[in-house]
């Protein structure tokens, strides 16, 4: 989860397209350089650990656009597959 941040602060579309698993990835993504990510709160996890294939992570990103402060607040699913963690999709 973290790098995926990382990825999105720096504008880094490779990186989260290789990390995003390919049944819900986007065909192509719309990074607005004017967007600047902030800070990153994990609130909470489950599973993700060495011995599971499925883990959520719940977390606040925060950016500020046009000159103002917002937050992203999303509970995302994750699966591992071939030893590689891939973002599935945000939990309704």
């Amino acid at each position: 989860m973290r790098s995926r941040y990382t990825a999105f602060a720096v504008g880094d579309e490779a990186y989260l397209r290789r990390t995003w698993h390919p049944g819900t990835r986007p065909v192509r993504l719309d990074l607005d350089p004017a967007q600047r990510w902030t800070g990153l709160e994990v609130l909470r996890t489950s599973g993700g650990g060495f011995l599971h294939t499925e883990g959520t992570v719940e977390f606040r990103a925060h950016y500020r656009f046009g000159g103002h402060a917002d937050v992203l607040h999303e509970h995302s699913r994750f699966v591992r597959e071939d030893g590689r963690w891939l973002y599935v999709d945000a939990l309704g």
